[in-house]
């Protein structure tokens, strides 16, 4: 099986680019820009990796940000994401990055897109990877702010395909953000919102009522609500779940009690994806490994997990096409 899911072609839906900064890489840029971090050596901040809850996580992600402050930053940390991945058998990504977690830092937002898409445009023509990229609204923050964002991301519209919302659930419901993401539709962006996380179902609910989305990031409450249930199925709304991210935040208390198996067998159009790889502990085949030891998905259930992250990506049919047909061939030989 683990030969199984190594082999097997699939799209990574839900990352957070900030979120794959490894220990040993932040303290190389950190030296670089001569920052001075908190900690004593990598192994001291990797000790630091250790949290329980997503506000725990969320202290910790933002100060590694802090470090990031040129194009080559940027198209560092998003290399080393695209080689892991790339060794995952992973064929298309879509990269969500933060920023007004950046801007608010004074970097400007060209360096950020600059330096990911130029990582981007290289795995394009090295590893046949195709990409995306979503650039998150952080919920914390005022409507007022996301719609600054979205005004300064005009220059640079043809860079990025969709617009999320993402950072602390509680307490920040999707109509809060009503405005910015009618905007974002009338512009043409695709619409992604986390929902259902931390939050209730009702949070889902306004996601795809409210904020009109085409995907749902985690989805895990969905599973209290019958009649939200039934609604996912009918509409194949894209379900983008992060195992080992749910565990390390304590969304689930181990992967036995994980949602994702019943979520197959009800018909959700589930997809596999790892959030945060540096900080909850692996990357896209670690959370197949992962689910599979505890749930016994088994191949089939292992493949429409991998048939379903294509359909879910916001790419043209022909790309679809030749990554079903990449699938195809692949199961036909395992």
């Amino acid at each position: 099986m683990k030969a199984f899911i190594e082999g097997l072609p699939k799209a990574e839906l839900h990352l957070h680019i900030e979120g794959t900064f490894e220990p040993e890489l932040m303290f190389d840029i950190a030296a670089r820009n001569g920052i001075q971090l908190p900690y004593a050596s990598v192994e001291a901040l990797r000790k630091a990796y250790d949290f329980s809850e997503l506000q725990d996580f969320l202290d910790i992600y933002y100060q590694g940000m802090n470090v990031l402050l040129t194009e080559q930053d940027y198209f560092d940390l998003t290399w080393a994401y695209l080689n892991k991945v790339n060794a995952d058998k992973v064929r298309h990504v879509e990269i969500f990055f933060d920023p007004q977690g950046h801007t608010s830092r004074g970097v400007k937002f060209a360096t950020v897109i600059h330096g990911i898409h130029r990582a981007l445009q290289r795995a394009q023509i090295e590893f046949d990877l195709s990409s995306k990229v979503i650039m998150c609204f952080l919920r914390h923050l005022d409507e007022a702010d996301a719609i600054n964002t979205l005004e300064e991301a005009a220059e640079f519209k043809h860079l990025i395909a969709g617009v999320g919302l993402d950072s602390s659930e509680r307490g920040n419901p999707p109509k809060k953000f009503t405005r910015v993401f009618e905007l974002a539709r009338q512009q043409g962006y695709h619409i992604v919102a986390h929902a259902g996380e931390e939050g209730p179902p009702d949070y889902i609910n306004q996601a795809l009522d409210i904020l009109k989305v085409e995907r749902i990031d985690h989805g895990n409450t969905a599973m209290r609500d019958t009649s939200l249930v039934e609604r996912l199925v009918a509409e194949q709304i894209p379900l983008t779940v992060c195992p080992l991210s749910n565990l390390k935040l304590c969304v689930v208390e181990n992967l036995n009690q994980h949602p994702l198996r019943e979520m197959l067998d009800r018909g959700l159009c589930a997809t596999i994806n790892s959030d945060d790889p540096a900080y909850f502990g692996g990357y896209m085949n670690d959370n197949f490994f992962a689910v599979e030891a505890a749930l016994s998905l088994g191949k089939q259930r292992l493949a429409k997990l991998a048939r379903n992250s294509f359909e879910a990506a916001f790419i043209g049919e022909t790309r679809k096409q030749a990554l079903l047909a990449e699938l195809d061939t692949y199961l036909a030989s395992a």
